[in-house]
């Protein structure tokens, strides 16, 4: 049972359509990214989703439940946690946990709540109101709100914009934990290098459609290239090779496809070992990846 399926969803707002026939799912305990610029489409579905809004076509399945259908049942599963802060006015935080596992049906999980609480280094503020939060703090009550339930889907909407790094660290380390209990996510981020490290797979969103969609590690392979830099002994003013972008001095810059290793590079360039003082390799990252999708210079859509 996958905990999610977006079949051709198609969102129009007017004349604009914001999301165009998007098709993707997710597997279970799997870190998903949902990626693009602003105003790619992203927000739109996260709130089909959520049930915040109904979709202009295609359906959404959450442990296959569809959200048009059974809004109930699919929400059941699903915790979000927003861009945007929240304020609950003169509650306290501990209010805010017992409120909202209401909304659930949910009652007598105080254990759920003193788990999140301590977890996400919110315990002693638990009798603090919500306005008297941090703005990082706040932050943490959001993600224990969309815990208190337990759901098996958590939807993360920009979940570190704006925090700080110990925030952003503990974060990812509580949701790693929670995947190994068959927790699945899916993440939007415009921090490509936290999507590069984290995500099982991703996707990349353009304009309202999809662009680019597979396991992150071949799809940054496929989209970009690797430098190698050769630090040499003596300058080879003479040197030329179809991958070399840059020979000042002692050195040599090549970029190479990923599929090319230094030691094939090196038997074809037939270099003098001797003369060989140092090597570096830079593989390609996510953001280049993502960049190059963007602009159309790599690739074909999958």
């Amino acid at each position: 049972m996958k905990p999610l399926v977006v079949s051709n969803l198609t969102k129009r707002y007017g004349d604009f359509e914001a999301v165009k026939g998007v098709s993707f799912s997710l597997e279970p305990g799997e870190i998903f990214g949902l990626l693009g610029p602003n105003g790619a489409g992203k927000t739109s579905i996260i709130s089909v989703i959520v049930t915040l809004t109904q979709p202009s076509s295609g359906d959404v399945e959450v442990f296959e439940q569809s959200v048009s259908d059974n809004p109930r049942e699919a929400k059941v599963h699903t915790g979000l946690v927003p861009q945007e802060l929240i304020n609950h006015g003169y509650f306290d935080v501990e209010e805010v946990l017992k409120f909202y596992s209401g909304y659930f049906g949910v009652t007598g999980n105080k254990s759920r709540i003193d788990f999140l609480l301590d977890r996400l280094q919110l315990w002693e503020h638990r009798k603090k109101k919500v306005k008297q939060l941090s703005g990082g703090m706040k932050r943490r009550l959001l993600i224990a709100k969309a815990l208190v339930h337990e759901p098996k889907l958590l939807l993360l909407d920009e979940p570190t914009a704006g925090v700080d790094i110990e925030l952003r660290e503990s974060l990812w380390e509580f949701v790693t934990d929670l995947r190994k209990e068959g927790l699945t996510v899916l993440l939007t981020t415009h921090y490509l290098e936290e999507a590069e490290q984290l995500c099982d797979r991703v996707a990349i969103l353009h304009h309202g459609e999809m662009r680019k969609i597979g396991p992150t590690k071949q799809l940054i392979e496929g989209l970009t290239q690797r430098n190698i830099l050769i630090q040499l002994k003596s300058p080879l003013s003479q040197f030329q090779h179809p991958y070399l972008i840059d020979n000042s001095g002692a050195a040599l810059h090549f970029r190479v496809p990923s599929g090319v290793g230094a030691g094939d590079l090196l038997a074809e360039s037939q270099l003098d070992l001797s003369n060989v003082v140092d090597m570096k390799i830079e593989e390609g990252s996510l953001e280049e990846a993502f960049r190059s999708v963007l602009s159309g210079t790599r690739g074909e859509l999958s």
